[in-house]
């Protein structure tokens, strides 16, 4: 395409916020490493930083306009270094970020496919230029760089790290879409095709996971790695050294395709890729695929070849369904709306946190424990009814501190800080000093009414009571005491330090002030908060269990198992009903489901053929492994246990029910306003539940199947949201 095509897609960006292209000349330094005068300096070399003006909360990307202006001053570099005056060129970037990646908003809004390809070819041109200067490229990753982000470093010669950088990695298939301006064809060529699968496939479907730098070091996407204090100078110093020859970076983990050997694992690893893919998200959204595709035909492809195939993957994929949702609900649920929770108070109204009490020192105190004490780095006390309960509880936290320690997630002095703030005691007036109390014991209603009338009795009259309830009522929790303003709900989800949603649940009488305190500490522990009516299993829960109940009660009616747990499978979900079942415990699930029952009847029905699994000590419908054919069994003797009724379904009828019966929950809670919007709702079980990306939320699902004006009449989000 031509420089005017070019021009042509910039202008349909013009409130672009351009992340800019500053160039700085530096004097190399002498072999010694001191920096020299210029008419000494064995060379000259030419510094980028990108720098989009703004602060750290607004993170540099790549859009149309700034691609172009990084693409002019690279052409002016070039033909700087065919004059013979410059040695080198560096890429860096403004505090904290190299760049974070393309302008996703900008991506999405390319609903010409035509513009799509313009895009990914723009990149491509611009990179090419970065890769061909004259003269040696380095990138100076200094802190986050995700997607086209770190692309930029891949595209150049050479790469340096920093040791503080953080958020590092490929997640295209994550979002949508492939790593399409280079990425795929060199990241398993300069660090394995083994490496390269983790990075682009596995960590973008494992929740985004990223790499830290020292991580990206080790698997040989940097060079070298340098302390954050002094990090561009040493890169520098470094890039010196490199161009005089007196350093030539070893790398361990490349490979070159064209050696059978190699040929091997490079099938090998786009087989387990596929493996992957298929466990993680049933093969419903197309990218990850389409990722492996590419990376398998471009092991016999020149580079000039596989950026034609990456172009054309990119343009077909910005235009699906999957994309579009994906972005909606990266974007504005997940980065926007969770930083901006719906109907929380001012956050000047929120009191200070000094201490904290937790009630129970079983596994989930411990996690909250630790939680607490890592994050807010305030004394945690942790009490129960005897000391060998709260010694184990104290114990499985310092255990917990240890194992961080061993894998490096934790220095020395936080560990050691860590493990003095978490304490332990059997009398509750540890308390007295707390500034906020959870409890976190056995789920029954008298018990956390007793609990609280205990603690109450302890601490000041300003000290918040929260409950970890997960279906509970916490207007009834608070309804005998002095003070049931105080009361409000912090329902985390388990495991406590992965999942990132808290459920703060306001109760008639909860003040203005509680609710802002429990929000400023939902954002000190790094969670993402969405504010709930008291009402029976809040959010998650009530439509996990409302999904969960209609695949039973097809099991019960006579489908069979696999028919019943696989129907749902093209909604791409992390984990089957009967899987996710026997994850939180059957007794736990089904307690939840009578106390939903009890609230709103027959939606909500209670199998007796579960209570019979339960009752004799049975932890999962499915047999632990697989049976003789490699699928998943009941054992002879659990079906022994159950009774069928004579109406089965096949997988599609499981899934229109399952469908239907959640756009009709979906619809009485927000008639309920338990949530303050459907977008809440979405957001929740994103976070809460591992709700796929790709379907752009659970309403916007529901409306484009037509469940939602099936059961309501009427869509719950506007023509166009999350997959216009």
């Amino acid at each position: 395409m031509s420089a005017a095509d070019f021009r042509k897609l910039a202008d349909l960006f013009p409130d672009e916020t351009v992340t800019h292209s500053y160039v700085q000349d530096i004097a190399l330094p002498a072999a010694g490493g001191k920096t020299t005068d210029a008419k000494d300096s064995p060379g000259t070399f030419a510094l980028i930083t990108l720098d989009n003006g703004l602060d750290h909360s607004k993170p540099t990307t790549l859009g149309p306009n700034t691609l172009i202006e990084l693409g002019t001053v690279l052409e002016g570099l070039k033909e700087r270094a065919a004059r013979g005056e410059i040695a080198g060129v560096g890429v860096t970037g403004k505090p904290y970020f190299l760049v974070a990646g393309a302008d996703l908003s900008a991506v999405k809004s390319l609903h010409n496919r035509e513009h799509g390809l313009w895009m990914a070819q723009l990149g491509h041109e611009v990179y090419s230029t970065l890769a061909d200067l004259g003269v040696p490229s380095f990138a100076f990753i200094n802190g986050l760089a995700l997607g086209g982000g770190l692309e930029i470093a891949l595209q150049s010669t050479y790469r340096t790290v920093s040791t503080g950088a953080g958020a590092l990695g490929l997640p295209e298939a994550f979002l949508g879409l492939i790593p399409g301006w280079g990425g795929v064809y060199i990241l398993p060529r300069l660090i394995g095709p083994e490496n390269a699968v983790k990075v682009m496939i596995e960590n973008p479907l494992s929740s985004n996971r990223t790499l830290t730098g020292p991580q990206a070091f080790e698997l040989g996407v940097a060079d070298a790695i340098f302390e954050p204090a002094d990090f561009v100078e040493q890169s520098v110093a470094w890039a010196a050294q490199v161009i005089a020859g007196a350093v030539t970076p070893g790398r361990p983990h490349a490979v070159d395709p064209s050696d059978p050997a190699v040929a091997a694992r490079w099938a090998g690893a786009v087989a387990a890729g596929r493996v992957f893919v298929e466990a993680k998200t049933s093969n419903a959204p197309p990218a990850p695929a389409r990722v492996l595709d590419v990376m398998e035909a471009n092991r016999t492809l020149t580079q000039a070849q596989s950026a034609e195939l990456e172009c054309g993957t990119l343009a077909d994929l910005m235009q699906t369904p999957e994309f579009r949702s994906t972005v909606y609900a990266f974007l504005d649920l997940v980065q926007r709306r969770s930083k901006r929770p719906a109907g929380a108070p001012d956050r000047k109204l929120a009191r200070p946190v000094t201490k904290i009490g937790v009630v129970g020192a079983g596994l989930m105190a411990g996690q909250l424990a630790l939680l607490f004490a890592r994050q807010l780095k305030v004394p945690v006390v942790m009490t129960d009814i005897d000391q060998a309960r709260v010694d184990k509880g104290v114990g499985y936290v310092r255990a917990e501190v240890d194992k961080l320690l061993a894998k490096g997630r934790i220095s020395p002095d936080a560990a050691n800080r860590t493990r003095a703030l978490v304490t332990g005691s059997v009398s509750k007036e540890s308390f007295a000093d707390a500034d906020f109390v959870i409890e976190a014991v056995f789920e029954e209603l008298n018990v956390k009414k007793q609990v609280f009338k205990e603690v109450e009795a302890v601490v000041s009259p300003d000290c918040i009571l929260a409950t970890n309830t997960s279906s509970l009522s916490v207007t009834a929790m608070a309804e005998d005491l002095q003070h049931p303003e105080r009361v409000v709900g912090f329902h985390f989800f388990n495991p406590v330090a992965v999942m990132p949603l808290l459920e703060i649940v306001r109760a008639p009488k909860t003040d203005d002030a509680v609710l802002a305190t429990a929000f400023e500490l939902a954002k000190g522990l790094r969670k993402s908060a969405v504010l709930v009516k008291d009402a029976p299993a809040f959010v998650v829960n009530r439509i996990l269990l409302r999904l969960m109940g209609e695949v039973t009660a097809a099991f019960d009616e006579g489908t069979p198992a696999g028919i019943a747990d696989n129907a749902l499978r093209p909604m791409g979900l992390p984990m089957t009903p009967f899987t996710l079942g026997a994850m939180v415990g059957l007794p736990v699930a089904q307690h939840v489901q009578e106390s939903l029952h009890a609230a709103y009847g027959e939606r909500f029905a209670v199998s007796q053929n579960l209570q019979k699994l339960i009752d004799n000590g049975v932890k999962s419908i499915w047999a632990p492994g697989m049976g003789p054919d490699g699928k998943p069994y009941i054992p002879v003797e659990t079906l022994a246990m159950l009774s069928f009724g004579n109406t089965p379904s096949t997988g599609g009828e499981v899934l229109r029910r399952t469908q239907d019966a959640l756009a009709e929950e979906i619809g009485l809670m927000l008639a309920e306003g338990v949530v303050a919007g459907a977008e809440d709702i979405d957001l929740c079980l994103i976070l809460g539940a591992g709700w796929p990306m790709f379907l752009g939320g659970i309403t916007p699902y529901l409306d484009r199947v037509g469940a939602s004006e099936r059961v309501n009449g009427r869509t719950f989000q506007a023509a166009g949201v999350a997959a216009g």
